[in-house]
Formats: structure tokens, sequence, C-alpha cells
């Protein structure tokens, strides 16, 4: 592995849980948005990620599968989902101009499918990775410092 490998894989890591932490932002400001010009209201996002199976830069495309080491690469965003599967909350409230005006559901309100306990849990996840992925750069750049001043004395 070589020297600048961790801070490289650790900074994938940054960058994706960067764009979760976007995303459920995003969820949490349109916890109320009940008309989108998709029409209907809000639904909830998430991030779908996968494991970077591509060699990287610092792996020699001339390198054979035999003497590959097998560490990790790294992960990376794939896409940013909407959440069609769950259904909307619902809230009666005969007064807002969303309310449904007929039917056995008259007088509510379609309301997004965000769940605020869900985003604060999510939220949470995705700072612990980001400061652990941060953590993983401090301490490969303390170490590659200490070295350093090992082969200056």
């Amino acid at each position: 592995m070589g020297i600048f490998n961790s801070i490289s894989v650790a900074a994938t890591g940054l960058t994706a849980n960067r764009m979760r932490l976007d995303v459920i932002a995003n969820n949490m400001a349109n916890v109320n948005t009940t008309r989108t010009t998709e029409g209907g209201p809000f639904r909830r996002s998430r991030v779908v990620m996968r494991p970077v199976t591509e060699s990287p830069f610092w792996r020699s495309p001339f390198l054979p599968d035999s003497m590959d080491d097998g560490i990790g690469r790294g992960v990376r965003v794939v896409e940013v989902q909407k959440d069609l599967k769950t259904e909307p909350r619902y809230v009666y409230d005969p007064t807002h101009p969303d309310a449904i005006l007929s039917g056995p559901r008259e007088g509510y309100v379609e309301m997004p499918n965000v769940d605020v306990v869900t985003e604060m849990t999510d939220m949470i996840s995705a700072s612990r990775s980001y400061e652990a992925n941060a953590a993983i750069i401090e301490g490969s750049k303390s170490m590659f410092q200490r070295a350093l001043d090992i082969g200056a004395k």
C-alpha cells in the first residue's frame, strides 16, 4: 500500500458522507412541503453508496491481479434515490390549501414521508462516519510527519 492510499480512501468516505449530510438536510428542510413541481408532497431522498471497484490512480495498470493486495479502494455515491415505497402521512386540516376536497380522505392533507427521528439518526451516523474518516486522515498525516522527522535525524 502506498503512502497516500489511506488518505485517498478516507477522502472518498469524507465526500460520500458529506453528500449524505446534504441529502439529510434537504429532507429535514422539506418536512412540511406539501406541494412540489412533480405534484404531490415531497418524497424523502436517500444516498446509495457502493465500494469503489475500478482501479484508482495510485494503482499500476500493469500490476497483475494475483499481486493485488486486496486493500479497499474507498466508497462512492452511486445515486440519490427518492423513497417511493413509504406512504405519505395524512394530517387532518380542512383549512389547508392542499387539503383533499372529496372522497374518504376529505379534509386530510397529504404530508411528506419524512420522519424526523429517522433523519436525525441518519445525521448522527453520517457525522460520526465523517469524523472517523477525518481522524484517519489526521492520523496518517501525523504518522507520515513522524516518519519524516525520524528520517531527518
